[in-house]
């Protein structure tokens, strides 16, 4: 039989560890510091990018020099210097949270000095014009500060380095997004798949004082403001299907052709990225920015101005936007510079929302653009609680939420129809060295 819980003694052993209470306030110190990393990534990035909006506006061929210079440059600063910094930043966090990787090769994945170097380098790739996001990067930025408080805590406090990552990784998602629901559920779906109860109220803290570093900072704003929803009756249907089963389909493939691209399949222009790795970055780069001048700059940058645009019902989508953003995105991947797929993502499922709306007519463009959204993030991530989330956070779209739920999960389905899990994969692969080598070493027999 169960006693009652004694309130008193309770709180006396609670308040008696001092100890304990200066740890909890330093991984709280932390998460503050990680919310202020990602706002001034934030901030730079929209800085950068504006920039680079400024030199197009004002002498667009300059881009046809600009950006593949700029892109040769990001990609051998980062394969010389910070390898670990290269891509999104989300597979770098579940290899350093893989059990299997070696304490000691934790470091090439998530640290303070690929923070400062993902945020740099990030940003210069907006400048460059590239098709990337800072959410997915924010993840890493995040996870290096967090990590970086293990040194503080002692052995047995409760908070190990698993710990401190997940909190780090969502934080970033937390703070980034504006959205600190869907930190706390990419957490657990995502980088964790569960939280241990000891630490679980502590993580899940970290996460929200996070975001609300970055809602002190930019208000409490969503991030495509807030969509006007119609009533969505059986006639929206048909087209809800449609954007869902499109974007299920894109995105699996988008996933594939990422993993192809980025474990070097046996094709020639793979074998010719890993011989001349800056020369394929500045032909890519090439590439982006004759595809930014044909769709007269739409596809450069993370896209979300052309998401607000769409969801106000004021953006005259160019010809192919859809397959042309998706081919920048995957391009800039595929040059290895550092920066993020969310966004990116978010933009071409809105776009394939659009067409579908102005195909099929009605007056529920908005709804299907959100649900496109949802569709083509949760396809390529296969994290469809977090994508919904985002996206229900993102538009203020509470009143889609079994819309969004519906377009997230079923398009999930048809993408791992298609493709393995994009960041599990890509982890595992960054990974495979480092077991190996430890498999191999004559302490493991």
């Amino acid at each position: 039989m169960h006693r009652e819980p004694d309130f008193l003694q309770n709180l006396r052993g609670e308040l008696s560890n001092g100890r304990l209470w200066l740890e909890r306030a330093i991984v709280l110190a932390y998460a503050v510091a990680a919310g202020l990393f990602v706002v001034g990534f934030t901030l730079l990035s929209d800085r950068t990018f504006g920039l680079f909006e400024a030199l197009y506006h004002a002498h667009p061929w300059a881009v046809f020099l600009w950006t593949p210079a700029l892109t040769a440059a990001i990609a051998w600063l980062t394969r010389r210097y910070f390898p670990g910094a290269g891509g999104s930043g989300i597979p770098q966090v579940m290899a350093a949270l893989d059990p299997g990787l070696p304490p000691e090769a934790r470091g090439r994945f998530v640290s303070l000095k690929l923070t400062l170097a993902k945020i740099g380098l990030s940003s210069a790739g907006l400048l460059a014009g590239l098709s990337i996001g800072r959410e997915g990067p924010s993840v890493q930025v995040a996870a290096g500060v967090m990590q970086h408080a293990q040194r503080w805590l002692r052995l047995g406090s409760g908070l190990n380095a698993h710990a401190l990552l997940v909190a780090g990784g969502a934080a970033g998602i937390a703070a980034a997004f504006n959205a600190p629901l869907a930190g706390v559920v990419f957490a657990i779906e995502e980088l964790s798949r569960k939280l241990e109860s000891r630490s679980s109220g502590l993580i899940i803290t970290a996460i929200v004082l996070a975001g609300l570093v970055a809602v002190s900072t930019f208000g409490n704003l969503s991030y495509f403001g807030v969509i006007k929803v119609p009533r969505l009756g059986w006639d929206a249907l048909l087209p809800g299907l449609v954007v869902t089963l499109s974007c299920g389909v894109l995105g699996g493939l988008f996933a594939r052709l990422l993993l192809a691209s980025l474990t070097g399949s046996p094709d020639r222009i793979s074998r010719w990225r890993g011989r001349y790795p800056v020369r394929f970055a500045a032909a890519g780069g090439l590439a982006i920015a004759l595809i930014g001048t044909v769709t007269g700059g739409a596809t450069f940058g993370a896209g979300s101005h052309a998401v607000r645009d769409m969801l106000a019902g004021d953006f005259d989508l160019p010809a192919f936007y859809v397959t042309l953003k998706f081919a920048a995105t995957w391009l800039t991947a595929w040059c290895g510079v550092p920066g993020g797929i969310f966004a990116p993502s978010l933009s071409i499922g809105a776009g394939v929302g659009h067409n579908v709306a102005v195909l099929m007519g009605g007056d529920i463009s908005a709804a299907l653009i959100a649900m496109g959204m949802a569709a083509f993030l949760a396809a390529v991530t296969q994290a469809p609680l977090t994508a919904f989330i985002i996206v229900m956070e993102m538009v203020d779209g509470h009143a889609m939420v079994l819309s969004l739920m519906s377009a997230a999960m079923l398009a999930s389905l048809v993408s791992r129809m298609v493709s393995r899990p994009l960041y599990g994969s890509l982890a595992e692969f960054m990974t495979r060295p480092f077991v190996a080598e430890r498999d191999r070493s004559p302490a493991a027999h």
